[in-house]
């Protein structure tokens, strides 16, 4: 089942895994921005006064990871649900991520020209990986020519696993930096740590004279990749 979703960031954060037992894609349209702060963090962290300086919300999601700046139209949000009984499951944490990133990875290369990569292996984790969800790459997540442009998360109950997925559209490191640290020199090193590490595909598409990667297009083309991942 595949449906759209509409809200404020906190409520399309709201559910968790489909517990009618069925594959479910829902994608998430926020009336507003918001910064998504990771199970794990807390609201302390946040630089409430950029925060209000941009306008904008903050809530937390209950599965792990970094802070994830969402903005409308910067970033295709998937929620995947499958149920336990599904083939799909794996009861190994890291490795059931894998056919997601995969399904998103075929998503990127029908598009973009550039070399596209799902990360297997331990969790890459930086000195700022724990603050900034695209400072680091986890199991799952996709790298398009070395940098991450697809963040995973998940949440599991008895009925099953929610994959929340981020695949940023535009980055927007500079929006997103003064709302995690306040000091000139360590925004600057989060800044840099992320635009060498991370963007977006719209701009990956610009630099390689492609033909411009959508919010609707990037869905489309998930999609399209997902039924062939999971037949």
């Amino acid at each position: 089942m595949v449906d759209d979703r509409f809200g404020s960031v906190a409520d399309l954060l709201g559910t968790g895994p489909d517990p009618a037992g069925v594959r479910t894609v829902s994608f998430c349209h926020p009336h507003r921005g918001a910064v998504v702060l990771g199970s794990a963090q807390q609201p302390s962290q946040l630089v409430r006064t950029a925060l209000e300086r941009a306008g904008l919300e903050w809530c937390s999601r209950r599965s792990g990871g970094g802070a994830v700046l969402v903005l409308p139209g910067d970033l295709c949000w998937a929620e995947v649900s499958i149920p336990r009984s599904d083939p799909l499951w794996d009861d190994d944490v890291g490795r059931s991520m894998w056919w997601l990133g995969h399904a998103w990875a075929e998503a990127l290369k029908a598009l973009l020209p550039q070399s596209v990569e799902v990360h297997r292996g331990r969790s890459l984790r930086t000195e700022w990986s724990t603050l900034a969800c695209f400072a680091g790459v986890g199991s799952g997540e996709v790298l398009l020519a070395g940098r991450k442009v697809v963040g995973l998360s998940q949440r599991r109950t008895r009925d099953g696993a929610l994959f929340q997925c981020a695949a940023a559209i535009r980055l927007r490191a500079g929006v997103m930096v003064p709302m995690l640290v306040e000091q000139p020199s360590r925004q600057a090193a989060l800044r840099g740590a992320l635009e060498e590490t991370s963007w977006g595909v719209a701009e990956a598409a610009a630099e390689a004279g492609a033909q411009p990667v959508t919010l609707d297009l990037l869905r489309r083309s998930f999609l399209s990749a997902l039924v062939d991942t999971t037949r």
